[in-house]
């Protein structure tokens, strides 16, 4: 509005300073009214684009405090979620820790820990890894696969528990295990010509026992690692406690039917007589 008023009393104030004034002067004075007009020009249009800037910063302000109110709502809602997230996993790890992985009823565990119970220097059981370990020393003589008699007795009572219920479709894994004193003893090296080899024939005498004991073949693997997985520290002469066969019950990986006949040759080693106390 000042702009508009100047520009219209622009020509009185000509007129009336060229009147009184002289020429040279009334052009220097226009000169400046001119320099001044465009300067009031130019400060009114930085003036309107400030306002604009201005609106423009306000309006990112305000979207920007919405966006931060959106955040503070949003990591509220996550902060929730991550506290429901873990009251779940809480629960969920309080439910898996309460589980029994072990893959025996609670009739065949029962039945195997009251039969371990009756020979604890013979036979321990382990519900969890559902493994039952015979003492080798207990169960063999010296260098010997010929199993004594109370293990026999052991092995025609455990073969019933391991034949009904859930126990009846597991497999059943023999494993045969010896310290690390060398066999030396000729006639024993000849039958068995290592530790390794001593481990898995004790093993498959007590599979076949089980198997007289009338469990089918099919659910037996059997194997020997001889002095090559200790459970104890050898000492000088060895270590009992590693001297052992143990026995795992697992679901059977596959379900065949088997043709069962009569074994008429059994897959143990000949016994080797040996009263000296070495293998």
């Amino acid at each position: 509005m000042r702009t508009a008023t100047l520009l219209v009393a622009a020509p009185i104030i000509a007129f009336a300073l060229s009147a009184c004034i002289p020429q040279e002067k009334y052009d220097e004075l226009r000169t400046a009214y001119r320099s001044q007009e465009q300067q009031l020009i130019g400060m009114q249009q930085d003036l309107e684009v400030t306002r604009a800037n201005e609106s423009r910063l306000r309006t990112q302000l305000a979207q920007a405090a919405a966006d931060l109110e959106r955040l503070d709502s949003l990591r509220a809602g996550e902060g929730r979620d991550v506290e429901k997230l873990l009251a779940d996993y809480e629960a969920l790890l309080s439910r898996v820790s309460s589980l029994d992985f072990g893959v025996l009823s609670p009739e065949v565990n029962s039945a195997l820990a009251a039969l371990a119970a009756q020979y604890p220097d013979i036979l321990t059981f382990n519900a969890k890894l559902g493994m039952l370990q015979f003492a080798s020393d207990f169960t063999f003589d010296l260098g010997s696969v010929e199993l004594k008699p109370e293990a026999k007795s052991i092995l025609k009572k455990l073969a019933p528990v391991l034949d009904s219920g859930d126990a009846a479709n597991l497999e059943i894994v023999v494993v045969g295990h010896t310290d690390n004193s060398p066999i030396k003893r000729a006639a024993t090296r000849q039958a068995h010509p290592t530790n390794v080899h001593l481990s898995a024939h004790r093993a498959i005498s007590v599979r076949d026992a089980l198997v007289a004991d009338g469990i089918i073949p099919n659910r037996f693997q059997v194997a020997g690692y001889g002095e090559f997985r200790p459970a104890v520290a050898n000492g000088p002469k060895g270590a009992s406690g590693n001297r052992r066969v143990e026995l795992f019950l697992r679901p059977m990986p596959i379900v065949v039917e088997a043709v069962i006949v009569e074994e008429s040759i059994s897959t143990t080693p000949a016994p080797v007589a040996d009263d000296e106390p070495t293998k």
